[in-house]
C-alpha cells in the first residue's frame, strides 16, 4: 500500500521512512534529515561513524558534522591525486624525445620509456626527432640578368637537437621558412636565367642547402636540412611565349656551334696532315738533292783521276755518254755532213726504239727502218760513213 493512500499510515510516515512531526501537518520532506543520512553512509564507508549512547541515540551532533567534512575532503584529495597522476605519467616512443623544464628552466632531456614529471612545477615538450619533415616554397625571383622566374623547391629537414628547437627560437619552423626564402633569393639572384631554367638546378640546390643550414646553425634552431629539391623553374605566364622563343634560339645556337665544332674537328686534322705531308716531301727532296750532289761530286772526282790517266779515252767516253743521254730524250735526230755538203740525214729514233722493243735484232733494225720509211735513201745512209772514212784517212 502506498504511503499516501487513504486508510494507510500516511499520517505518521514520509517517503524516506521517517515519522512526520506535528501529527497531521502536511509539507515537503525534511532535507536536513536526508543529508544527515547521506553523511552517515559516507562516514560508514570511510570508518568515521559517530559514537552512540547506550540507549542507541546519538551522543554528539558536532562530532558527526566534523567527520562528514573530513570525508568529503578526503574524496576530493583522492580525485585530485588521480588527475595529477594521470597528467604526470607519460610515455615517450622510440622515435620521440621530451624536454622537461622545471620552474621555467631547462632540467633534462628524456628518452624513450615511461616517465613522470611534476606539474605545475614542471613542463614537458614532446617531439618526434626521427621523422623527416618537408616544407615547400614557390615564388617569383629575380635572376642575375634581371629576368623574373618562378622557382618551386622542397626542403626536407628533421630535428637533431630538441633542446635548441624548444628553447632558443620561439617558432623554429617559421624561422626555417624565412631562412629558406632568404637563401633562395640570394642564390637565384646570383645565377643567370639560362642556368636556372636548364642544367644549373642541381648546383643551385646544393648552394641553397649550404646557405640555409648556415642560417639555421646561426639561429641555433636545432634543425638539420637533409635535402633541398629545386623543381623545374619556369617563366611567368605573362611572358611564357617570349621565354619559349629565347629557349628555341638558344637551342639553335647550340646546334650551330656543335656543327661548327664538328667541321673544325674534321678540317683541322686534315690540314695538319697535308702540312705534315708537304714537310715530309720537302725533307725527302732535300735529302735527294743533297745525295745526288754528293754523288755527282764523287763521280767528278773519280772522272778527273781517270782523265788524268787517259785523256783521249775519257773524253770520247764522256762525249758518247752525253750524246746518248741527249738522244734518249728525243725521237728525231738530224745529222749533217761537212761544210759545203747539203746531205741531211734524218734518224727516226722513235720507230727504231719501237722496233727494238718488238724483238728485232740490231743488225736488221736499220734495214727495216729504211724500208718502212721511204723518205730515207740508201745513199744518205752511206754518205756519212764515207765522210767519216775520209776524215779518218
Amino acid at each position: 500500500m502506498a504511503w499516501n493512500e487513504p486508510g494507510g499510515n500516511s499520517n505518521n510516515q514520509d517517503p524516506w521512512g521517517g515519522k512526520r512531526k506535528g501529527g497531521d501537518r502536511k509539507g515537503p520532506p525534511d532535507l536536513d534529515e536526508a543529508f544527515r543520512k547521506l553523511q552517515e553512509s559516507l562516514n560508514g564507508l570511510f570508518g568515521s561513524g559517530k559514537k552512540r549512547n547506550s540507549d542507541g541515540g546519538g551522543s554528539g551532533s558536532g562530532s558527526s558534522g566534523k567527520g562528514g567534512g573530513f570525508g568529503l575532503l578526503g574524496i576530493g584529495l583522492v580525485v585530485l591525486l588521480a588527475i595529477w597522476l594521470y597528467n604526470a605519467i607519460y610515455v615517450v616512443d622510440e622515435q620521440e624525445q621530451a624536454v622537461v623544464l622545471r620552474f621555467g628552466k631547462y632540467y633534462e632531456t628524456v628518452g624513450p620509456g615511461l616517465n613522470i614529471y611534476f606539474p605545475p612545477f614542471d613542463r614537458k615538450y614532446l617531439e618526434n626527432v626521427t621523422r623527416e619533415r618537408a616544407y615547400s616554397k614557390q615564388g617569383q625571383m629575380l635572376t642575375e640578368d634581371e629576368n623574373i622566374v618562378e622557382v618551386p623547391l622542397t626542403v626536407q629537414y628533421k630535428i637533431t637537437n630538441l633542446q635548441d628547437f624548444v628553447l632558443n627560437v620561439d617558432q623554429p619552423e617559421v624561422s626555417l621558412q624565412h631562412a629558406t626564402e632568404s637563401a633562395l633569393r640570394h642564390v637565384v639572384g646570383s645565377t643567370a636565367m639560362d642556368q636556372v631554367l636548364t642544367e644549373g638546378r642541381e648546383l643551385m640546390a646544393s648552394e641553397i642547402k649550404e646557405r640555409l643550414q648556415r642560417f639555421l646553425d646561426t639561429y641555433r634552431t636545432g634543425i638539420t636540412v637533409t635535402q633541398v629539391n629545386v623543381q623545374s623553374a619556369a617563366a611567368p605566364r605573362e611572358v611564357q611565349e617570349a621565354f619559349d622563343d629565347v629557349i628555341r634560339a638558344r637551342e639553335d645556337e647550340q646546334r650551330s656551334r656543335n656543327q661548327a665544332e664538328t667541321y673544325a674537328n674534321g678540317v683541322i686534322p686534315e690540314a695538319r696532315g697535308q702540312a705534315q705531308r708537304i714537310v715530309e716531301d720537302a725533307n725527302g727532296y732535300r735529302d735527294e738533292v743533297i745525295s745526288r750532289a754528293k754523288g755527282e761530286a764523287d763521280r767528278f772526282t773519280k772522272l778527273v783521276a781517270e782523265y788524268r790517266k787517259a785523256p783521249e779515252v775519257t773524253r770520247e767516253r764522256l762525249y758518247l755518254e752525253t750524246m746518248q743521254e741527249v738522244f734518249s730524250n728525243t725521237s728525231k735526230v738530224l745529222v749533217t755532213g761537212d761544210k759545203g755538203q747539203n746531205n741531211l740525214l734524218y734518224l727516226p729514233l722513235d720507230k727504231m726504239i719501237d722496233s727494238s722493243r718488238s724483238g728485232s735484232g740490231a743488225s736488221t733494225s736499220g734495214a727495216s727502218t729504211t724500208a718502212t720509211d721511204p723518205g730515207v735513201r740508201a745513199s744518205d745512209m752511206q754518205t756519212p760513213r764515207d765522210t767519216r772514212t775520209r776524215e779518218s784517212r
